[in-house]
């Protein structure tokens, strides 16, 4: 007879709440390029492998490879700032867990300035006498000249 299994036997793996998407995102709004890979136009992308510990809290990271210029050290940063959520384990087990994720360098893209164009407008008001008495209603013309 088959010793049956439960869900809690197995180890559980640590999971980024929300998903991919939500760790693209996290990465993606606190991200600071670096200045050095933005004046040598730098881009690419940078393979980070981490270790999560038992609480979810990466503990090691190491760069398997990188562009230099200051983007594997940011990666780094990046990636020892994530926190999973990690199930409770067997038998009190202190699991440690290895992860990778690839982070990618993209140049931010310049805004151009709009081009502004010398334009003049000269208005002249000219006073003229009403050659008609002034009725009871109240009449108001305008006349640009351009």
């Amino acid at each position: 007879m088959k010793k049956e299994r439960r869900k809690d036997s197995f180890i559980n793996k640590p999971i980024y709440p929300g998903g991919m998407k939500a760790m693209r995102k996290f990465v993606k709004e606190r991200m600071i390029y670096p200045q050095e890979a933005l004046e040598s136009k730098i881009e690419g992308s940078v393979l980070v492998k981490y270790e999560v510990n038992y609480k979810g809290k990466v503990t090691k990271t190491e760069i398997a490879s990188g562009l230099g210029y200051g983007c594997d050290e940011e990666a780094a940063r990046l990636v020892r700032m994530f926190i999973f959520k990690v199930g409770k384990s067997p038998r009190k087990l202190r699991v440690k867990f290895h992860k990778s994720i690839r982070i990618n360098f993209k140049l931010p893209k310049v805004k151009e300035k709009p081009k502004t164009s010398n334009v003049q407008v000269n208005y002249t008001i000219t006073k003229s006498k009403a050659a008609s008495p002034p009725s009871s209603s109240s009449s108001y013309s305008y006349t640009i000249n351009i």
